[in-house]
């Protein structure tokens, strides 16, 4: 599903956020709402956001103010603000934005059922509301999907995608392309209360607040303690003020109410200064902080350890059990966390699952026993936890817990591809941050570290990634920009040379895709013999949107392994499939919970080494014989006159300067 046009239903500040987004990608965008006046704040907000990015690009001296009153102009055009659905008739996405009350929802949902085109998907912004409850106001409760944006929208890069139900997989999959369309990072997750990252974080504050009242602390030492130990970017109630003591209230509320017990603790004093109209930022400032005063009672200092304790063991139950009932896997749980709530691993700011598995998951038992021990049964260690330690995988210092880590050979730990030798198996790491872009030096590490394995008993290699949020985002576009046309030539010759010794070779080999695998990098995995999916994969040949096509085998190895109709539709639209649609096509030959990826991946290492090395050739080389080098031989010399073209510099030129490409047909 294409979206051409989009809408967003209910304006005031967040909707005015969400349009100004949709418009900045290029997409044109209806902006609804019952009162014009709240359409009005909407609009303005939405100038607000634009003009301040631009202002921040003539600062930076990226663009003049000439460019920028053009950019503004530009964006702010795409975006028509209305209070009726006279124009929803050719509406491809919609994204609903009313407040959280379930009766509201459902009453503009089944407007919009009735307005808009069959082929349209409904999806609904709210943070903690059922999905499929508010599906069942339509006649088509599979294309009503979660949207969530994380405020401010304009800012921050999260949204979760929330399976509801009876939300279709090409519903969410093309909710992840949009996602994707829009400048913003996607996760996905299964419809529970409160999702992935408000059920995490609430969880997280529940210990905060219970400490707060219970001892009457201090809200300025805690939240002094809390930033002092770096595991969140701000102290737990300086986060609230700006989030909103309103919005915070009401998810905390309706999880407790949801999963019961006393997981999760609603701050008493919270609700007094929401029912006060204390709302914190949006009101003024006037929240747990009036200019800069506490305005809660409690004088005592906080123990700012023993908080940060509480809050990094609380948070890591949640995301356990978050994992445990299937909601989501472990990078959208980390990533979600990222993004979401600013857990930045570049600041020392851990997420979860990493934070376990880098300290020692058998450390985290530990620290969660003596918790439960001396707080209760809310910090009682999850199962999946148990399970993890039991099968001595232990986080980073056993190469495996809840993410796989490279423990490279002392000859090989250095630079962007490493190897780390197991008996007749073996992992090639690729390790090129940030993205593991196939650069020059990616091919260059791949050929040394084969030529070496050709030397040794290994017979079977595993490609996996030592980034646990990415497989490969593709080829390194600048630096194929920087190769003249013969050095260029040069490194696409010897990249189908390598790929093609892979698949004809005695040795067998495994990729163990574990999230993005884009272009070059889901041309690597392609050229593997077997290929293993994380249940967080993506795979994408996006060449066609820089103006080019793909240059490592996309255009034949692709069409063997899903089909030529489908292989077509990938590489015409450029759009990405999930690891278990890449199941069902034929792309990958298992698609596993993530953080069975690498386990399952060598398992399959350990069966092809123990084949005949001979017979396993023959296979490999005759099956599927056919044309594939008359077909790359042709790939190779399109993809040489398209890089050579105007359009591909200008394709190149729009990526790397974040702008739309004006495509000339030359």
């Amino acid at each position: 599903m294409f979206v051409f046009k989009a809408a967003v239903v209910g304006a005031g500040t967040m909707g005015g956020e969400i349009a100004q987004v949709v418009a900045a990608a290029g997409i044109p965008v209806l902006l609804k709402d019952v009162d014009q006046k709240f359409v009005d704040i909407g609009l303005a907000k939405a100038r607000e956001v634009t003009t301040g990015a631009q202002a921040r690009l003539v600062k930076k001296e990226k663009i003049t103010q000439e460019q920028a009153d053009a950019n503004v102009a530009d964006i702010l055009g795409r975006i028509t603000g209305t209070t009726s659905y006279e124009d929803f008739g050719d509406v491809d996405f919609v994204i609903e934005a009313v407040p959280e009350r379930m009766e509201i929802k459902q009453a503009v949902f089944a407007e919009l059922d009735a307005v808009t085109p069959g082929h349209a998907i409904l999806s609904t912004n709210t943070s903690a509301l059922s999905i499929a409850e508010i599906g069942d106001a339509t006649s088509r409760p599979d294309q009503v999907v979660g949207f969530h944006f994380f405020y401010p929208a304009s800012v921050m890069p999260l949204i979760e995608i929330v399976e509801g139900d009876e939300t279709s997989p090409e519903t969410a999959t093309a909710a992840i392309n949009f996602a994707q369309a829009i400048k913003k990072q996607p996760i996905t997750c299964a419809e529970v209360p409160g999702f992935v990252v408000n059920r995490i974080l609430t969880s997280a504050l529940s210990e905060v607040f219970r400490a707060q009242e219970e001892r009457g602390l201090s809200i300025a030492s805690i939240d002094e303690g809390v930033a002092a130990k770096n595991v969140a970017p701000m102290g737990p109630f300086v986060l609230i003020d700006l989030l909103g003591l309103d919005t915070v209230a009401h998810v905390g509320e309706y999880l407790a109410e949801s999963y019961g017990g006393d997981r999760f603790y609603v701050h008493q004093g919270m609700r007094r200064l929401v029912a006060e109209g204390k709302l914190g930022a949006k009101t003024g400032g006037d929240g747990f902080y009036k200019d800069g005063v506490a305005q809660l009672p409690g004088d005592a200092e906080a123990d700012g350890d023993e908080l940060a304790e509480l809050y990094t063991l609380k948070m890591l139950v949640e995301a356990c059990l978050v994992l445990e009932e299937g909601v989501a896997q472990t990078r959208a749980i980390d990533l979600g966390l990222m993004a979401g709530a600013g857990l930045d691993p570049r600041r020392g700011i851990l997420p979860p699952l990493m934070r376990a598995d880098i300290e020692g998951l058998d450390v985290s038992l530990e620290r969660l026993e003596n918790a439960a021990e001396r707080y209760g049964e809310r910090f009682a260690p999850p199962t999946v936890l148990r399970r993890l330690v039991t099968q001595g995988r232990l986080g980073q210092k056993a190469g495996q817990g809840f993410f796989p880590w490279p423990r490279p050979d002392e000859a090989f730990s250095d630079g962007p591809v490493q190897l780390e030798t197991r008996g007749t198996t073996a992992i090639v790491w690729i390790n090129n941050p940030p993205a593991n872009s196939i650069a020059p030096a990616v091919v260059d590490g791949l050929r040394t570290v084969w030529e070496h394995v050709k030397t040794t008993d290994v017979r079977a290699l595993v490609f996996a990634s030592g980034n646990p949020l990415v497989f490969s985002a593709g080829a390194d576009i600048k630096a194929f920009t920087r190769l003249d046309a013969d050095s260029g030539g040069d490194l696409l010759e010897a990249a189908h040379a390598l790929f093609r010794e892979f698949e004809q070779s005695s040795i067998a080999t495994i990729a163990a895709v574990n999230s993005i695998a884009y272009g070059g990098g889901n041309e690597l995995a392609m050229a593997a013999d077997v290929r293993i999916a994380a249940q967080s994969a993506l795979f994408a040949q996006p060449e066609i949107n820089l103006g080019i096509i793909p240059g490592f085998g996309g255009t034949q190895r692709l069409a063997r392994l899903v089909g030529a109709s489908k292989a077509l539709e990938m590489n015409l639209t450029g759009d990405a499939i999930t690891g278990e649609e890449a199941y069902e096509f034929g792309l990958v030959s298992q698609a596993v919970p993530d953080h069975e990826l690498l386990d399952t991946a060598l398992a399959w290492a350990r069966k092809l080494a123990g084949q005949a090395p001979l017979a396993l050739q023959q296979i490999k080389t005759v099956s599927a014989a056919g044309d594939l080098d008359e077909g790359l031989e042709a790939e190779k010399a399109a993809f040489g006159a398209v890089f050579a073209s105007e359009d591909a510099r200008e394709g190149i030129a729009a990526f790397l300067g974040k702008r739309a490409a004006k495509w000339q047909g030359r």
